[in-house]
């Protein structure tokens, strides 16, 4: 299944909705490379655009692609970063280029960045994006550093996160991080999964907390539950068709997780891969007393086993 569209709703009164169509080609166990891509929606030069943040890093190599939409969206203005530079002082650093005739800056340190086995930044590091004397979008945890260097205002609206891809390379257990609330407190996902054995299974845990566990995985290769994270409802669908049945040697497994609506129903239809838990039970109702909408972001994880 590839990573297909979505459509970005405007966050402030007035502004456009974008509409983007993306289909991008997945990697292949030969060429592991793992990369993280997050789709931002932020004003930039006058307008709200989308903002592409892409981490890669293979055995050669380590960067960080920013990609700006033009007004038509029909071209990207485009920022390279090497993470890894050959001296340490190009660990912090500065560029600027221009968007639609507006001046842009990026600012970034990475001098300190910790890493925890992925392609982006756990800690200790952050990037700036500047545009009309504001920070348009800044990644990472040392903020008070970010503002101080570029001297520049705090937006009146934050950027929004609407999609985060990831591709991840493993034997049998994969991890990722992901915001599901507004708080803005990150969670440790984990997929581990037990395909060799005769019986395959699969665990989804959050936090250290098992929260989806299927048995008989060759029947229930594809399927959906509900799950509560931080009392928000979090849908949570996968396919690993692949990872039994491809002899390929490039199959992936395909994980989504999309923050519901504050009342959630799945139907209970009882047929194969409607997302069973241990005791065969399908996903039930939930409902919480926050009446906040829910969010627009969607995360996209795909799975290669490695041999």
């Amino acid at each position: 299944m590839a990573f297909r569209a979505f459509r970005a709703h405007s966050v402030s009164q007035g502004s456009s909705m974008v509409e983007r169509i993306t289909e991008e080609p997945l990697p292949s166990t030969k060429t592991a490379q793992s990369t993280v891509t997050c789709i931002y929606q932020a004003n930039v030069a006058g307008f709200w655009r989308n903002v592409t943040v892409l981490w890669c890093k293979n055995l050669m190599n380590h960067s960080l692609h920013i990609s700006i939409d033009s007004l038509g969206g029909d071209f990207h203005y485009n920022c390279k970063i090497d993470v890894k530079p050959w001296n340490f002082w190009g660990k912090k650093g500065y560029k600027s280029f221009d968007v639609d005739g507006h001046h842009v800056e990026v600012y970034w340190d990475l001098r300190s960045a910790k890493f925890s086995g992925g392609p982006e930044p756990s800690s200790d590091y952050y990037v700036a994006l500047v545009s009309e004397e504001q920070v348009a979008l800044l990644l990472g945890d040392c903020s008070k550093k970010a503002y101080k260097r570029t001297k520049a205002k705090q937006p009146l609206v934050e950027a929004l996160l609407l999609i985060k891809k990831e591709n991840v390379f493993a034997k049998k257990n994969f991890s990722t991080r992901a915001c599901f609330d507004e708080k803005k407190k990150e969670n440790d996902i984990v997929v581990e999964s037990s395909t060799g054995a005769r019986e395959p299974e699969m665990w989804i845990s959050i936090d250290g907390i098992v929260l989806i566990h299927v048995k008989n995985l060759q029947w229930k290769f594809r399927g959906n539950q509900t799950i509560m994270v931080n009392k928000q409802p979090v849908h949570v669908f996968w396919d690993v068709h692949d990872w039994l049945f491809s002899h390929s040697g490039n199959g992936h497994g395909l994980f989504i997780f999309k923050p519901g609506s504050q009342e959630v129903e799945i139907e209970k239809e009882g047929s194969v891969g409607d997302g069973f838990d241990s005791d065969g039970g399908s996903s039930g109702y939930f409902s919480t007393r926050s009446n906040n909408a829910p969010s627009e972001f969607c995360l996209f994880l795909y799975c290669f086993k490695l041999e």
